[in-house]
């Protein structure tokens, strides 16, 4: 198999946008036109891969067709990638397994959602169909609810505190506020989110993602064609994914996503490298406990320890591991469908060293970790400076 690059990545501004969303899509895929550094042509795609929810029923069935259509891309295989909030990560995945396979050599990933255009009633509803519908979503739980439960049993089983989970909160603040992309471009304290209204105890209104309009859009080139089209390809050295129990009352932990513990073994095997080698990471943080979930499952450190191993600063910027440089869902917002390839477009820019002020110190191994609903789905990708053995 032909080994894959990321040759050019875009999004859109994430936030409340009263564009639509042929707009947004418009936006992200011309920024990511611009980065490809030698030029590309729209002709050159094979196919396209476009994850979205499809947020309130706005555009179910041939969204691919008519995003196609809007980027002067007609006539490329196009079909649309539903996967929950990892439907953007999937396409990724997807468009990677056909440069790989040989069955294109340039493939569109990309992402939207427009979330913001529906009722605060709708949007809950829209959210909970993620989830598992006949147990947890028709008897009442939100998903605010399913992670407050995951936090409540890290802090019985672990010890983790609010204080904890507010770290995470005020250092992905700290990194949105350096992002003209991201929903929320300010910092806060502890204090602000410690203090903040709750929403499902132990979370508080800090602890919780918002909804968000945004796209992105990556493309993906086989070494040969990569190497034509830019001076600095971004490798993607591992992709993993799995799946796991819909609802949460069926899983053996409440502590841990065993999603990601599989699909990032696949993908750190795939790379021939370990959680020690990472220097960078983009991880599903929907809600603060999301991320030390993440930290723990992915490798960076034990389990349990995932809490006080932020709220030290090993995840800041200049840390052990830089984990959401872009603010991630947190700050940067969580467009639902777009969500994975935004993570893709962060990286792609802190590998080549163009993230400005957030820009992690030698990032050379980077990772994405992109999960579906409450972690029934997960798709983990590894990128890399170097070109994989």
């Amino acid at each position: 198999m032909t080994r894959v690059a990321v040759v050019g990545a875009g999004m859109s501004r994430f936030g409340t946008r009263p564009e639509t969303l042929r707009a947004l899509f418009r936006e992200a895929f011309d920024e990511c036109l611009a980065t490809v550094d030698k030029g590309v042509a729209v002709e050159d795609i094979g196919e396209a891969y476009v994850g979205s929810v499809g947020f309130g029923g706005l555009q179910l069935g041939n969204l691919s067709a008519l995003l196609a259509h809007e980027i002067g891309a007609a006539g490329v295989p196009a079909r649309r990638v539903e996967n929950a909030c990892a439907s953007s990560g999937f396409a990724f995945r997807d468009a990677v397994a056909a440069v790989r396979s040989g069955a294109c050599d340039l493939a569109l990933a990309a992402g939207v959602e427009k979330m913001n255009d529906v009722s605060g009633l709708h949007q809950r509803y829209w959210l909970g169909v993620s989830g598992e519908t006949e147990w947890e979503r028709l008897a009442g739980l939100t998903f605010p609810g399913v992670y407050a439960l995951l936090a409540q049993r890290h802090m019985i089983e672990y010890g983790t505190t609010r204080e904890d989970l507010a770290a995470v909160a005020v250092k992905n603040h700290a990194n949105g506020a350096k992002n003209p992309k991201a929903q929320f471009q300010r910092e806060i304290t502890p204090q602000q989110a410690l203090a903040a209204p709750m929403v499902a105890d132990p979370l508080g209104l800090f602890d919780c993602c918002s909804t968000t309009d945004g796209a992105a859009c990556v493309l993906v080139a086989g070494e040969d064609l990569a190497r034509r089209l830019t001076d600095a390809p971004v490798w993607v050295a591992g992709a993993g994914a799995a799946s796991d129990r819909l609802a949460a009352h069926e899983r053996p932990s409440l502590t841990r996503l065993d999603a990601t513990e599989r699909a990032a073994r696949v993908a750190y095997a795939q790379a021939g490298v370990g959680p020690q080698d990472v220097d960078v990471a983009e991880v599903h943080d929907c809600f603060t406990i999301a991320e030390i979930l993440a930290v723990e499952d992915l490798g960076f450190v034990p389990k349990g320890e995932g809490g006080p191993w932020t709220a030290e600063g090993r995840s800041r910027i200049g840390g052990d591991v830089a984990v959401n440089p872009s603010g991630g869902l947190k700050a940067k917002g969580h467009p639902l469908g777009a969500t994975g390839a935004g993570q893709i477009r962060e990286l792609f820019l802190q590998i080549r060293g163009e993230a400005g002020p957030r820009q992690a110190a030698d990032a050379e191994v980077a990772l994405a970790h992109n999960v579906g609903g409450s972690g029934a789905t997960c798709a983990v990708h590894v990128l890399t400076k170097e070109v994989p053995a």
